[in-house]
């Protein structure tokens, strides 16, 4: 069996955490931040962990990850 490429823009934006998870950073935190509120930024700086729907599709485009 050949090698599988692991999708470089995919590999840029998602990690995998110690159990497994994929972990990915918050959107809306780049741009106009002025009309954001202190504690929305706050909380945009923390990574999330993906949604369970999308999680298998970025593990597709991730095959040496897991």
């Amino acid at each position: 069996m050949p090698k599988i490429k692991t999708n470089r823009s995919a590999a840029k934006r998602f990690g995998v955490t110690g159990k497994g998870k994929v972990k990915r950073a918050h959107a809306f935190h780049r741009h106009q931040l002025s009309c954001k509120t202190r504690k929305v930024k706050r909380k945009l700086r923390h990574s999330a962990i993906t949604s369970p729907s999308d999680t298998p599709g970025v593990k597709r485009l991730l095959p040496y990850a897991f």
